[in-house]
């Protein structure tokens, strides 16, 4: 006569302590708190809590998956009765949920054919730091001449004390407990394995059963760090500086980011710039226009002279080689383009009254309208 057992398994809602309407983070957090309170790594030799280890892994397994939680609700126990995998015989019949399981297959048997290496399915732990962005305002003439600034920013570097794998100070992340470090879940069903990312370890295969006191576990640190940016002679207005590796650390030692000085350009209060070139306007009397002059001219590396000839009329352009902005990266310089504007005076003493009558009697203007080529026609129009 063959002996029976009567072992009754504890309802899965009671071995996590949670209750029966509880939430798929509420389930994550108290699986999280058991299975590390029952980790055979921090209980070696003690058989009880392996068992309890591997009770709350199990129920978690199965409360964790919807359509296995909506089976064991209505059939309890006994609805993975029989079933060699643990799931799928009984009265749940092992049936997918519809559409959602079927992109988990097709996804599931491209993944196979096209992984290669490593642990199947396994997200990377370690992940590229983000891109940071300075913005920094210059001076019209530090643009010009190029400068050197310190400058300060906040950014994630990776935590000294752990050195970025997020556990205490000789500790190691542990391999995930519910997918065996794989970083999947995995079910068989005929012909098809459906795999889904552990919800556990989100894919990583480990997880942090102490954490680093420093970091909490984030494996990052905020910290305030000084740059030398060195800008060069003759950039323009947003001009991007990268440096490489400046910008926020990764995740689990992953590479950092890197950081993109940004640069804001002051206006000056009399020079344009167009490109490489500058252009002033230089205002002069009618007597400097009539009759020509040597005229002083205010450049961004000193004065310089320019000779104004007789008769000169208001408009004209003088270019000032090489007085303009340095080529970027080159050698050589843009020019200085200076118009002239004969400035008509607003008042005049009687003595000037009288000096000006007499040279308008000697100077015959003929008062007609003259007529105007096609081009400047044109260029009204676009002005």
């Amino acid at each position: 006569m063959s002996a029976t057992s009567n072992v009754t398994k504890i309802d899965f809602y009671e071995v996590l302590s949670v209750s029966r309407d509880a939430s798929d983070q509420e389930l994550k957090t108290a699986y999280r708190k058991l299975a590390m309170q029952y980790h055979p790594d921090r209980n070696p030799g003690n058989a009880e809590a392996e068992d309890k280890f591997k009770e709350c892994s199990e129920a978690y397994q199965v409360l964790s998956d919807p359509d296995k939680r909506a089976a064991y609700d209505r059939y309890g126990h006994a609805a993975f009765n029989g079933s060699s995998s643990g799931a799928g015989a009984g009265p749940f019949g092992g049936g997918f949920g519809g559409a959602q399981d079927l992109g988990d297959i097709f996804g599931d048997l491209f993944g196979e054919m096209f992984n290669m290496g490593g642990a199947r399915g396994r997200a990377s732990r370690v992940q590229r730091g983000r891109d940071l962005r300075y913005d920094l305002t210059l001076e019209f003439e530090e643009a010009v001449f190029g400068v050197e600034r310190e400058i300060k920013i906040r950014r994630s570097e990776t935590c000294t004390d752990c050195k970025g794998t997020g556990a205490a100070k000789g500790r190691q992340p542990i391999t995930c407990t519910q997918c065996n470090g794989s970083g999947q879940q995995r079910f068989q069903q005929g012909f098809f394995s459906v795999a889904r990312t552990c919800s556990v370890c989100g894919g990583t295969g480990t997880m942090i059963v102490d954490p680093c006191t420093t970091c909490r576990g984030e494996t990052r640190i905020q910290t305030e760090h000084k740059i030398l940016v060195k800008v060069p002679a003759g950039v323009e207005q947003e001009t991007r500086i990268r440096y490489q590796g400046e910008g926020e650390a990764g995740k689990f030692a992953g590479p950092a980011g890197d950081l993109y000085v940004v640069l804001n350009i002051k206006e000056h209060k009399f020079f344009e710039r167009d490109g490489d070139d500058l252009h002033c306007v230089m205002p002069i009397s009618f007597p400097q226009a009539a009759l020509g002059s040597d005229l002083e001219i205010q450049t961004l590396e000193g004065v310089e002279t320019i000779k104004i000839p007789e008769g000169t009329q208001s408009g004209r352009e003088f270019r000032m080689r090489g007085k303009g902005v340095p080529h970027l990266n080159e050698r050589g310089k843009g020019d200085l383009i200076v118009e002239i504007r004969v400035q008509t005076p607003g008042k005049l003493s009687k003595q000037q009254k009288d000096l000006l009558r007499q040279l308008a009697d000697t100077m015959t203007v003929e008062n007609t309208p003259t007529s105007r080529g096609i081009f400047d026609k044109v260029k009204d129009i676009f002005q």
